[in-house]
């Protein structure tokens, strides 16, 4: 079994003692903590970072592919669009190349080479990470920007889902494992890497459709509210 930055594939009797209390990560979420104290939607991201980082959610994702389903989700579609609320973007942006980037990101950590690369090596694990989450912050500064066009902010959300939903199902319907990291684990578990495999697929396929419906009705609300504070004015 690969030891990833979480530490090994941990027991199912093992996973509730399981916290990862890395100092370092502790001290980079009180860092960011302490910047976004006067954002409610950035202390909501930090409280997900600390359930993807720090609680057993970690460790257990080491174990199966569909705890690190899981724990993509709460980067890329949960902390991800929190953190772009707490600081929005202010100018009209263009949000195809975000949208671009965030997708040849998202795809890229997910060719099984990159991935299992990723949970044997502490630093490219790291570089998985940021740049999942930078790149997806990126992506709903944009959709969230004051400026930027409902029209467009709502198709590129929707455009957001449909491409991981595309990879969930990839996932869910690929015949074999694809990650040498999840080979074993998922035994341990009752379920076979296959199974497991599909599980994360579905997760994010299904699922990580929520945080998208309801960015998807922040900004449907948002261009409603422009449309009538038009209509207002003109009269």
């Amino acid at each position: 079994m690969n030891a990833t930055y979480c530490g090994p594939p941990p027991l199912p009797d093992a996973v509730w003692a399981s916290w990862n209390f890395d100092p370092a990560l502790l001290v980079a979420l009180l860092a960011l903590t302490l910047v976004l104290r006067r954002h409610p939607a950035g202390l909501a991201a930090v409280g997900v970072l600390a359930v993807a980082f720090v609680s057993p959610l970690c460790p257990l994702s080491a174990a199966l592919f569909s705890a690190r389903g899981v724990h993509h989700v709460l980067l890329v579609a949960v902390a991800a669009p929190l953190l772009a609320c707490a600081v929005p973007s202010l100018r009209a942006p263009r949000i195809a190349l975000p949208f671009a980037v965030s997708t040849v990101v998202l795809w890229a950590w997910h060719v099984p080479a990159a991935y299992d690369l990723a949970l044997a090596n502490v630093a490219v694990y790291w570089l998985m990470q940021l740049s999942l989450l930078a790149s997806a912050v990126w992506f709903w500064r944009c959709v969230f920007a004051q400026e930027a066009s409902p029209i467009d902010s709502l198709a590129f959300v929707v455009a957001g889902f449909a491409q991981m939903g595309m990879l969930g199902a990839v996932l869910t319907f690929a015949p074999q494992p694809l990650f040498a990291a999840h080979l074993a684990a998922p035994f341990a578990f009752g379920i076979s890497p296959v199974d497991d495999q599909a599980l994360g697929g579905l997760i994010m396929w299904v699922p990580a459709g929520i945080p998208y419906a309801v960015a998807a009705v922040i900004v449907a609300r948002r261009g409603w509210a422009m449309i009538a504070h038009r209509g207002a004015a003109s009269c």
